[in-house]
Order: structure tokens, then sequence, then C-alpha cells
């Protein structure tokens, strides 16, 4: 690695950058040069053109990505050019992994997205880079996989689709599950009308562990700051000015406990079951339509207070919670989460004239005792792998290539987005949240 890269940005020009990528909104829609990139064409995908990648955030899931999609190189033709962490150790490892030359490895993002030779940036970083490494990529002409949550604020969510429509750049969020055609086929059967008006969706994530959810991600003794060679960390530009200011291992490497990066359940669990959902209750993914009314959220941190192992205060999320959804389409939507008790609801979709389960080899009509005569009770027959990662990456290029409409879209995307950040603040305030998509506010 060279010795500039060695020494990692400062805080203060990463987030200015990140602050330049962020402030885009449809007013700057004539600018087709951005601020920090300048011009930013792409190239032009044809049906059997290699789409070169490049990875932001190569820890845990972000390998994941990289090793599927070596494993699949040949068959999705594709090529890994560039690796991109803030810990050093990290990139190392991916770029050993994906034979790079010490210059397509990078501590520093912006430098990733100055070169012309990436087609599509894959973002697994922490929660609360998504949204400003995913728009500089956009803006520098890049098509974008963000990992779930694609973001943190409902503004930060306006801001991705924004640009996403202005760039004309496509975006992959990370729920695999709306890679399952169980939904899509769910989705039909409603759109058909064969289980009358959707009345309530549901739905649960729920996990249990003795440790605590997250404390199975290892710490590195020698990473921090402070350290050379391969333990370095730059910790300021992951902690994004936030407190506290001094380096904490539990924070960095076990990030989803603590607000300031991410929001436990509601960001980590739940998309998973959101994405889906949506889909197979047919909710409009056009205008005004398929955003929540009002969020409410209940729960709190019962069990996973105190580490078992360190003795100190533990988390900062809640380790069960609630999400209750109202739709303008007249319906609603439960969700279940918890880290202290495995067992969870049913996925169900409950309509006036029929009910519709997930399980087996199908989706499941089971008519209403009062319409029984009327509506026929069922299996409508999924194929596919399910819940497959490889899939949901290879239909994000797929669309690159041949100009589709990605299954975990920008406007999927950005309707679940608002949901997810008004439970969060619903949880946070004790309030319920309201929306109004056709001014973008939000009130509680």
């Amino acid at each position: 690695m060279s010795n500039e890269q060695a020494k990692g940005a400062t805080r203060r020009e990463i987030l200015r950058t990140a602050a330049a990528a962020t402030a885009v909104t449809v007013a700057s829609a004539g600018a087709a040069k951005s601020a920090v990139f300048g011009a930013a064409p792409s190239r032009v995908q044809g049906a059997n053109d290699r789409i070169r990648i490049g990875f932001v955030g190569v820890g845990g899931q972000g390998m994941t990505h990289v090793r599927l999609l070596k494993e699949n190189a040949s068959a999705f033709n594709v090529e890994h050019v560039a690796v991109c962490d803030i810990y050093r150790r990290r990139v190392k490892a991916a770029q050993g992994f994906c034979e790079l030359p010490d210059s397509a490895a990078y501590e520093d993002y912006r430098k990733l997205l100055e070169r012309k030779d990436i087609d599509v940036v894959w973002i697994a970083t922490s929660d609360n880079w998504h949204a400003p490494i995913a728009l500089a990529a956009m803006e520098a002409g890049k098509h974008v996989y963000i990992e779930k949550p694609m973001c943190r604020t409902v503004e930060e969510a306006y801001k991705l689709w924004d640009t996403a429509k202005r760039t004309k750049k496509l975006v992959q969020v990370g729920s695999q599950g709306c890679s399952d055609q169980k939904w899509h086929v769910a989705g039909r059967v409603v759109k058909e009308g064969r289980i009358g008006h959707v009345v309530q969706a549901q739905g649960s994530y729920c996990r249990n562990g003795k440790d605590g959810e997250w404390n199975y991600y290892a710490i590195d003794k020698d990473a921090g700051p402070h350290s050379t060679g391969d333990g370095y960390v730059n910790w300021e530009v992951f902690a994004m000015g936030k407190e506290p200011r001094q380096w904490d291992p539990d924070r960095f490497f076990r990030w989803r406990k603590y607000w300031a990066y991410g929001n436990g359940i509601m960001g980590d669990l739940f998309p998973h079951r959101l994405h889906p959902l949506a889909i197979a209750m047919n909710l409009p993914q056009t205008g005004n339509g398929g955003f929540p009314s009002r969020v409410s959220s209940m729960g709190g941190l019962y069990v996973q207070k105190i580490n078992p192992v360190t003795g100190k205060v533990d988390r900062e999320v809640p380790d069960f919670t609630t999400i209750q959804v109202d739709y303008p389409e007249e319906c609603t939507l439960m969700l279940l989460g918890s880290t202290i008790n495995e067992q969870g609801w049913q996925d169900m979709i409950r309509g006036n004239k029929a009910t519709l389960y997930f399980g087996g080899s199908g989706v499941q009509i089971r008519p209403e005792r009062v319409w029984a005569e009327e509506i026929e009770a069922g299996e409508e027959p999924v194929d596919g792998p399910g819940e497959a990662i490889e899939v949901h990456e290879k239909n994000l290029l797929d669309c690159i290539r041949e100009g589709g409409v990605p299954n975990c879209n920008i406007d999927l995307a950005l309707r679940v987005q608002v949901v997810i950040s008004l439970g969060e603040m619903a949880y946070r305030r004790g309030k319920t949240m309201h929306f109004d998509p056709a001014t973008r506010k939000y009130w509680g």
C-alpha cells in the first residue's frame, strides 16, 4: 500500500466530502457534474460486457459479497478491481483474496470512486456511512449495491432517491428476500384480488443468544487509531464526529448496538421482512402511494443490559421491539423483533376474504369461512433458491446490463426506509410518528 494511503484520510477531509455529497438535491438536477469528482460519465454496458466492481467496507458482510462475487465471477462476468476499508487489516485481507495490486487497495473511499474503471460499488460499511458513500458513488457515475438498511434518516433516503433519479444510476438494497420468488407470487395473488382487500400483514425476525446479539463479532486486541501496521483504524472517520471521541473497540466492532452508527433490530433485522412484505402486499411504488401514514413502536432493553464478559453497560438499542405501520391504502403492517427470544410471529397477509401463509414449497391461500364458496383454497407453487444472496447480486448485475428494475430498487427502498427511520424515532421519542409524502414532512 502506498505511503499516502497508509497515512489515512483526515476526518475533516472525508466528512467535508460526505457533507458535500449529502447536500445534493433535486434542485441540482441540471448539474451533471459532481462537485467532488467532476464529470462522471459511465460506461454503457452491453449484454456481454464485463462489469467491474469496487467494494467499500470489507468486514463480515462486505467479505461475504467479495467471496460470492469472486466465486461467481465467470458466470456473472464480473471483475473485482478495487477494495476499501478504514481498517487496514481488512483492506489487506480483501486485497489478497482478490489478488489486487497495492494501487487498488484504499483506506479513503473517495480515491476508489475516482477510478474510471468501476461500474458498480458494493457498500457494506456501518449504517451511518451508507448514504454519503452511495451519493458520492452515483455522482461519480457508478451504480450502487447498498447493504440494508439503505441509510439512517428520512432526509438521507430522499437524497438517495433524488440522486438516483437524476443520475439514472441503479440502486439495489441488500435485502435479499426481495429476490425470493414467494413474495412476488404472493404479490400477484393479492393483485388478482384473490384474498379480497388486504387488511394486515405481519412478520417477525427473532434471535436469542446467551452473550448478547452482535457480541459474537470478535474484537481484534491490536486494533485502534494509535496502532501502526495492519491494526490501524481510522476511528475519527468511522465515528463521524459523534461522541465518544476516545477509541472504543466495542463501538467499532459491534456498532449495531449504538444509535450513532446503527439502530439494532430496526435496521439489521426488520428490513428482511419490510421489503418482501411490501412486495407481497402489492403496495404501490410510484407517486405518493405505498408510504406509511403513521408509525409506532414499542419495546425496550429488557435483558441484554450488562455485558457478561466486561461487566459494563452493553448496548443502547432495544433487545425486544415491535413496529406498527398504517398505510393510506387502508391496511396495516406489524413486525416483532427480538434478540432475547427466538419465537416469532408467523408470516402472513390477511385479506377480508382469505389469508396468505408462507411455508413449505409455496404460498397457501386459506379462505375465510364466510367466503369459502367464492374463494378457492390452494397453494401457489414457488420456484427458485429462496433468499440466496448471490441471486440478489446477480439481479442487480442483470439490470445494469439489460436496463431492468432491481428487486429491491430505489422506489421500494425509499418507502421502507421511511418506515425504518420513523420507527426508530417513534421508539426513541415514545410517540406515534406521522408522515406526508407530498411534503416529505413527518411529525409526532
